[in-house]
């Protein structure tokens, strides 16, 4: 692919508020059957919504919105206890159905971006998420395929360590609670929040909640 970001303007943003700068970058797939579908639905006045940045499976870049405006990619839910996404976050949609891989020209231009926005916002690993992490239940983009140990390798993600260890007998109770510290502070019913973590970081984890899923966010809060 070239490396010339390609504007394409949607007039769905307004302003960030109360003073908000980017913070976090919440990645979306698209769910759409090309990429060109997904960018004009981002820049239709009727869909409401829209993305700073669209990644074509051919590693294409369309700029939508500029970082500073606030684009309406995130819609409800909360990250860390603090609500609306869109005034303190950068939207990246990749060119994905949720059903396969993420194509591996996307995921160089991808990595490329992430570089370049992190580094222009000063915003850390953790603070790139997916947008399951701050709905769950409500959204599962980008999806249990989507390959985050390769962003925890450069960078450009929190990385999943691997778990030691323990005896503790699974408690919902107290998975919603470790949960929350990591920030997945969003309102989900226990069976979405399970989800929405193993997607991101216990994609081999199946069944009801289990000792190995506790094990695995208590070693996220103490690296």
């Amino acid at each position: 692919m070239g490396e010339a970001v390609i504007w394409h303007p949607s007039p769905n943003f307004g302003d960030r508020r109360d003073g908000a700068t980017p913070e976090l970058i919440v990645l979306h797939y698209t769910a759409m059957e090309t990429a060109e579908a997904a960018r004009d639905w981002l820049c239709n006045p009727a869909s409401e919504v829209s993305a700073h940045y669209l990644i074509a499976a051919d590693g294409h870049i369309w700029q939508m919105v500029d970082e500073r405006a606030r684009a309406w990619h995130a819609g409800a839910g909360e990250w860390q206890g603090r609500g609306d996404v869109n005034s303190r976050s950068i939207g990246i949609e990749l060119d994905n159905r949720g059903t396969h891989p993420f194509a591996a020209p996307l995921m160089d231009a991808l990595d490329r971006l992430l570089q370049q926005i992190m580094t222009r916002w000063a915003i850390p690993a953790e603070g790139v998420i997916g947008h399951s992490d701050m709905a769950p239940g409500r959204k599962i983009d980008p999806g249990p395929r989507f390959d985050w140990a390769r962003l925890a390798a450069a960078g450009l993600a929190r990385e999943t360590p691997t778990p030691d260890g323990m005896s503790q007998v699974p408690d919902t109770a107290a998975f919603r609670d470790l949960a929350a510290r990591l920030g997945y502070t969003a309102s989900a019913s226990e069976e979405a929040l399970l989800k929405a973590v193993r997607d991101r970081h216990a994609t081999t984890h199946q069944g009801p909640l289990s000792k190995a899923d506790l094990a695995v966010v208590l070693g996220l809060l103490k690296a």
